[in-house]
């Protein structure tokens, strides 16, 4: 009974140590770091940096939202590039009040346009925070915090505790926090080193599990030679949202206001069969000798969203052998070192890094032009389609496998009696 009872244990630990690994990003993490940078009366002035190692997965608007739990009485006197959402009581403080007194402090970015004597570096982006493989420059964010009753010195200092992360939403599992070694920064003339008086780092990672209970997208397929076009699988991102879904015809979409986001992120769907907010078109175009074509098309079928910093993460074989790509940007991701069949594509800054809102601009699209290799390539058993697809680092659902448009049994032989009568053609022209 005991040995039963230590498998059930062991059997959910891993299933639900499984559901923060992205085997496509097997390193991605969020990581805040504190680093105290001077002592005062009371605690001491810390800069909060929060670096975004997710290679394909952003935070968008409205932005993250961090909390902790004091280990003391500890209360916040003032901030810089952020502030908490609530004050608290701090009605025993005469004279000087705190900016928060509250035992567990929600923290949240400041909008851009704020004045400058508010700002920090790397902040006031409304929260949004870029993925690692898109740009790292954007993919950091960082405040100023004041910290008073927290002790002055290494060994006084307690750490928070019960980090919490919303990316805007649910997904992210902090860990606890640990002391690691000082934070070196070096000076603008890069002639001196100077370095914290103390760092802890806390590791945030991403759960779509947690996120939600459906996928938000999914991928329909099509291809030259076959007339079957493979859609989304009915209901791929869940029915719930079927009765309040709107027909693209419809003139509630003349209404203002209709586009405007709601505080809980409800979304107002454009009515199909799989109801999904994105949906991610494959289609194989053209075949060369050489050479084969591909058009992707995203389309968004939320009127309630625009994507900024929109990522498409996708896993095939032939993306070791990418020639040219259209109208997006592309960067190979490679996961597991040699194998390099995982790559991502992201929107042209100023041209179409912004996907709209559903409706006549709501989608984006793509060609790719890939090499074959004559070793592996084959368009039989579905291989031109990919095997995984990641829209803004969700998995989306494809499609039954036995339901892709196959290339046709006869298709090879079709292709060698083309090439023959081309060149009986061509001899009966020279003899003639």
């Amino acid at each position: 009974m005991r040995r039963l009872f230590f498998c059930f244990c062991v059997f959910f630990l891993i299933i639900f140590s499984a559901t923060a690994y992205d085997p496509l990003d097997p390193n991605g993490n969020i990581t805040i770091k504190w680093d105290i940078m001077s002592w005062t009366a009371d605690g001491y002035v810390a800069t909060v940096t929060m670096n975004n190692f997710q290679m394909y997965r952003h935070i968008q608007n409205p932005g993250w939202t961090l909390g902790w739990t004091w280990a003391k009485k500890e209360v916040i006197w003032s901030m810089v590039g952020s502030q908490t959402t609530e004050q608290g009581d701090c009605s025993k403080f005469k004279g000087n009040v705190p900016h928060c007194c509250k035992k567990t402090p929600t923290v949240v970015d400041l909008l851009p346009g704020v004045p400058y004597n508010q700002q920090f570096s790397n902040c006031c982006k409304g929260g949004v925070v870029g993925a690692w493989g898109q740009d790292p420059s954007a993919a950091v964010s960082q405040f100023q915090v004041s910290v008073g009753l927290a002790g002055t010195t290494n060994k006084t200092v307690k750490l928070p505790k019960n980090f919490t992360l919303l990316g805007p939403g649910l997904g992210y599992t902090c860990g606890p926090a640990k002391i690691v070694p000082s934070t070196v920064f070096l000076t603008t003339d890069k002639r001196r080193k100077t370095q914290a008086l103390m760092t802890w780092n806390v590791t945030c990672t991403y759960s779509q599990f947690l996120a939600r209970k459906h996928p938000s997208c999914c991928v329909s397929f099509s291809s030259f030679y076959n007339d079957t076009i493979t859609p989304c699988p009915s209901c791929a991102c869940g029915c719930e949202n079927k009765k309040s879904c709107v027909k693209a015809d419809s003139k509630i979409l003349t209404m203002k206001g209709l586009n405007t986001p709601r505080k809980d992120n409800a979304p107002l769907l454009q009515c199909t069969h799989h109801m999904c907010p994105v949906r991610v078109h494959w289609h194989v175009k053209t075949n060369y000798k050489d050479y084969w074509r591909v058009k992707i098309a995203i389309t968004n079928f939320n009127y309630r969203m625009n994507h900024t910093l929109w990522t498409l993460a996708i896993q095939h074989p032939n993306l070791n052998n990418v020639t040219q790509v259209f109208s997006f940007d592309y960067k190979s991701v490679g996961p597991y070192g040699s194998i390099n069949d995982t790559g991502m594509f992201y929107g042209t800054k100023f041209y179409n890094d912004l996907l709209m809102e559903a409706g006549p601009s709501g989608n984006v699209q793509s060609e790719v032009l890939l090499q074959k290799n004559q070793k592996t390539f084959t368009f039989k058993q579905g291989w031109a389609f990919p095997r995984k697809v990641y829209f803004n680092g969700d998995e989306c659902m494809l499609p039954p496998p036995d339901s892709y448009p196959f290339l046709p049994n006869s298709a090879q032989g079709n292709f060698a009696s083309l090439s023959l009568t081309i060149l009986l053609l061509l001899l009966f022209i020279s003899i003639w």
